[in-house]
């Protein structure tokens, strides 16, 4: 008889889920899967709204990353209107990007993920989250609340706010920065970068400590997709590069066409979608999207700090590298990077110029903007009607991407570590490790419905046939 296991809520992520763990009669784990069982229908609300609002009303569906849909629905507006934003317009997208990378990555380093490593997998749990890093080591928690305040700074001077950004307007910003912006900015900047190596000199010897925990939990080999610019790191614009388990290159493409290469399968348990590689089908077809994607889908980086720090990583991990629990080093590479381009674009006279729009006119149309949101790659889709209302509307979030590899590194976790129906707290705590090194966005992963592409219902909720769903 199958016994269920539940951990719910799963703890230090953004948004809401639950892990189910199913056990056999001797107690073994047999299956682990996640439950997402919001929904919130974003695509949905979008319809019938004049085009322009997108990018402010996209904002709400997260309240960590709302800077990457405020980007994602202003390239695909752009987009819609035909239109390209001026230099000094997309250098300040740019910047706000930057920003919102450096604070998100690092609340997320020092607050959700390093308690797990500072206090052990199995410590105390009253100790071993955000006030117990306070209580531990007050100094570190000092430089962790500046670290993301300066992300944040960025992000208010581009955006208009520190979140729910309102400087988009169609083919381009509405603010640009001063010199006096940039002379209080780029000493943040460079104080990130600093801060930024200070968490790899901390990191790094955890890395080595936990190495058979990194080795032993979420197991999930994969593809991995990102975006590129000539085979560098990219966040904010490029083409998307799928690389094979064997580190190959199967396929570069441009964000407009990502229609012809995935799919969308259904889960009977969740109502979150997870994305494939249409060509190879639902089974053969699992890519990941992430930090540790993105280090492993280029080349090199173009920034000199993180690019060492990239080739001592694949020195020690290969390429690509698969263990999931080294999401967290990548994402301190990607601090590091997103530290350096911010020093870099305050550097740039033009980040002060005056030229911030290009005028628009509302037409028929499709947009579609890509950019990498600090968890993986975001798609926003639109059609409008000539008028610029929007017709339909697809969003693929970084969680959605994430999501089939999240269920198979939860079922081998479980079947390695469970083999009884009542596991001490330690191997629960083991299995949302799994989930956090992903870093997911369920708020963002809850806002789809039908979408573009054609639903095949074939699950029969009346009997429980278990058959397939497919996008």
């Amino acid at each position: 008889m199958v016994k269920q296991i539940k951990v719910a809520p799963v703890s230090r992520i953004e948004g809401h889920a639950q892990i189910t763990i199913d056990v056999d009669d001797s107690g073994k784990a047999t299956d682990a899967r996640l439950n997402i069982m919001e929904i919130r229908g974003f695509e949905k609300f979008l319809q019938g709204r004049p085009v322009e609002e997108a990018a402010r009303t996209v904002t709400q569906i997260c309240g960590i990353c709302p800077v990457s849909h405020h980007l994602a629905a202003a390239k695909a507006t752009d987009e819609c209107f035909g239109v390209q934003a001026p230099q000094t317009a997309n250098m300040l997208r740019e910047l706000m990007q930057y920003g919102q990378f450096i604070h998100s990555h690092s609340l997320h380093f020092y607050f959700l993920a390093a308690p797990d490593f500072v206090f052990t997998p199995d410590g105390n749990p009253t100790q071993r989250n955000v006030f117990g890093i306070v209580g531990a080591n007050p100094a570190l928690a000092t430089e962790a609340v500046l670290f993301r305040k300066i992300g944040q700074q960025i992000v208010e001077a581009t955006a208009g706010r520190s979140i729910n950004p309102v400087t988009y307007i169609p083919g381009g910003i509405s603010k640009g920065l001063t010199q006096a912006d940039v002379d209080r900015l780029l000493p943040m900047a460079k104080q990130a970068v600093t801060y930024s190596q200070n968490a790899l000199a901390l990191a790094k010897p955890i890395f080595n400590q936990y190495i058979d925990a990194i080795k032993l939990l979420g197991e999930a080999e994969s593809m991995h997709m990102g975006l590129v610019k000539n085979g560098n790191l990219e966040l904010y614009d490029g083409v998307l590069r799928l690389q094979g388990k064997d580190g190959s290159t199967i396929k570069e493409f441009k964000p407009q066409d990502y229609l012809q290469y995935i799919s969308e399968y259904v889960y009977p348990h969740s109502y979150m979608k997870a994305p494939y590689w249409k060509e190879m089908g639902w089974e053969n077809g699992m890519y990941r999207v992430s930090p540790l994607s993105r280090i492993n889908v280029c080349d090199k980086i173009d920034t000199p700090l993180a690019n060492a720090e990239l080739q001592e990583f694949r020195k020690a991990f290969g390429r690509p590298a698969q263990m999931t629990l080294l999401y967290h080093y990548a994402r301190l590479i990607e601090l590091l990077y997103s530290s350096e381009k911010a020093v870099e674009l305050l550097s740039n006279k033009a980040i002060t110029g005056k030229e911030l729009r290009t005028p628009v006119k509302p037409r028929a149309a499709t947009g579609v903007g890509v950019i990498e949101a600090p968890r993986g790659t975001l798609i926003h889709d639109y059609d409008t009607d000539e008028k610029g209302m929007i017709t339909k509307a697809n969003i693929i979030v970084a969680t959605a991407h994430n999501n089939k590899a999240i269920n198979i590194g939860l079922k081998n976790t479980a079947q390695k570590i469970i083999n009884t129906a009542t596991p001490e707290e330690g191997i629960l705590n083991r299995m949302e490790m799994v989930i956090r090194a992903y870093d997911p966005c369920f708020s963002c992963a809850t806002h789809s419905v039908a979408g573009k592409m054609p639903l095949e219902v074939t699950f029969n909720y009346a009997s429980g046939e278990k058959k397939v769903i497919r996008r």
